[in-house]
């Protein structure tokens, strides 16, 4: 576990492998390959071009579809956790909340929970940001992708 404590200031999360080896080295490749099919077109070229493509689009998939994934389990965990803390009256609004409002509610204690699915419902135009800003209890997640 990490030492420091989580908090809306440091909570975001890089995977290093991904986001400082895999996509600047599959966008170096990429870039790389349409400047030689610019200066030197060919066949040979013009193949390199499509498989700097490729790969590239191969990075970018895998890293959304195990964020995807991610947020389905986020949802599926907020909406458990979300019945058990709620008060009876909001447990049939639960559904009127979005992906975006369950994984910024996340990050907030039970306690502070029901008063911002209250603010939430008030107001579903909120963003996942402005609702983290309001969690005054930080609930760590530090098992993210």
């Amino acid at each position: 576990m990490p030492k420091t404590k989580q908090s809306f200031a440091n909570h975001a999360q890089y995977t290093p492998l991904y986001h400082f080896v895999a996509q600047p080295l599959g966008l170096v490749f990429l870039i790389w390959s349409i400047q030689r099919v610019i200066q030197n077109p060919s066949v040979d070229t013009a193949y390199m071009m499509v498989g700097a493509l490729a790969v590239t689009a191969a990075i970018l998939v895998a890293r959304a579809q195990v964020l995807r994934t991610q947020d389905r389990l986020i949802r599926l965990e907020e909406r458990l956790r979300l019945t058990r803390v709620l008060p009876a009256d909001l447990h049939p609004r639960i559904g009127e909340l979005r992906a975006s409002h369950l994984i910024a509610l996340r990050f907030a204690s039970d306690e502070e929970v029901p008063d911002l699915v209250r603010m939430v419902l008030a107001n579903p135009s909120l963003r996942q940001k402005e609702i983290k800003q309001k969690v005054r209890q930080w609930r760590a997640d530090h098992f993210r992708a």
